[in-house]
């Protein structure tokens, strides 16, 4: 006869079934799939020709690719810049909406706006703002005397990558003013009036009471944004296709390239394994900050 505790274990791995099934076709399979790739010389579209095992050529071709090494520094750039802003916009809206104020909640509602517009939406709306012809960007900044003539700001290879960063940043900064915000709601207002009394200044009562209460939840916001923006991929496919000059093909857009423009499945496999490793070690760095928060919160507790 099987415990108790062994009848609940067999009911879980039973209710477990079919998602871990589930798993392994859409996930493990194709993931296996891809690394086996990455070893050969496939083509995408093979002709009937056979596919050869390489080795680690792909992965020597690829650490030794210019293009494939500029891709990753352009991919590092816009991954620090853009979640170094989506941060400092991100916490400076939710101070301001954390005070009372007339519309407040209106106000909440509007910036949750950018975050849950599609991306394809936004990469569309932001192209059209950067037009060179009819842009209201070139428009606002020709009426203020900031520039004396319109530019075409995705035509330019010094300017596409920052232009398609703003739009990433503006779609994407309502995540962390979110996380903020609940924790900045959390912290008890007797704090901030007895640090008044003492004469602390703002900036103080920030550095000694808002900003140990915020670092947590931030640190999540922006290493979950550091993934993501990592793998942009679908805002500078709609805005750039990678251009101009490939100022703005990315680590993904490059896989994409490699795999589906040029059909060369072999070595698309690689960079995207390649890829995948970098990503996996920005996830452990989200699990392992998540952990150590956990477990200093629990130390707080006790």
């Amino acid at each position: 006869m099987l415990s108790l505790q062994q009848r609940e274990q067999r009911q879980a791995w039973v209710l477990l079934a079919p998602m871990l099934i589930m798993m392994g076709l859409l996930t493990a399979w194709p993931l296996l799939r891809t690394i086996w790739l990455s070893f050969t010389d496939a083509e995408l579209i093979s002709n009937g020709g056979s596919i050869n095992y390489v080795g680690v050529e792909n992965y020597l071709y690829a650490l030794t690719d210019p293009d494939f090494l500029s891709a990753i520094l352009r991919t590092l750039y816009f991954t620090v810049l853009s979640v170094a802003l989506e941060g400092v916009t991100g916490v400076l809206v939710a101070l301001l909406l954390n005070q009372q104020f007339y519309g407040r909640n209106v106000l909440r509602v509007l910036v949750i706006l950018p975050w849950a517009l599609p991306t394809i939406v936004n990469a569309i709306m932001w192209r059209l703002n950067f037009n060179p012809d009819y842009g209201s960007i070139n428009a606002l900044l020709t009426q203020l005397g900031i520039i004396d003539g319109y530019r075409s700001w995705l035509g330019s290879p010094d300017s596409a990558l920052n232009a398609v960063m703003l739009a990433d940043v503006w779609k994407n900064y309502p995540l962390v003013t979110l996380l903020v915000l609940a924790a900045l709601q959390s912290i008890p207002q007797d704090l901030f009036e007895a640090a008044r009394l003492d004469g602390a200044s703002a900036f103080r009562r920030f550095c000694a009471i808002t900003f140990p209460a915020i670092v947590g939840p931030l640190s999540v916001a922006l290493v979950l944004r550091t993934i993501d923006a990592f793998k942009i991929f679908d805002i500078i496919y709609v805005m750039t296709r990678g251009g101009p000059e490939d100022s703005t093909k990315t680590l993904s857009f490059y896989v994409y390239q490699e795999s589906f423009s040029y059909l060369h499945a072999g070595s698309g496999a690689a960079y995207a394994i390649l890829m995948t490793l970098m990503c996996s070690v920005l996830i452990a760095l989200y699990t392992t900050m998540v952990w150590r928060q956990r477990r200093r919160s629990n130390a707080n507790e006790t």
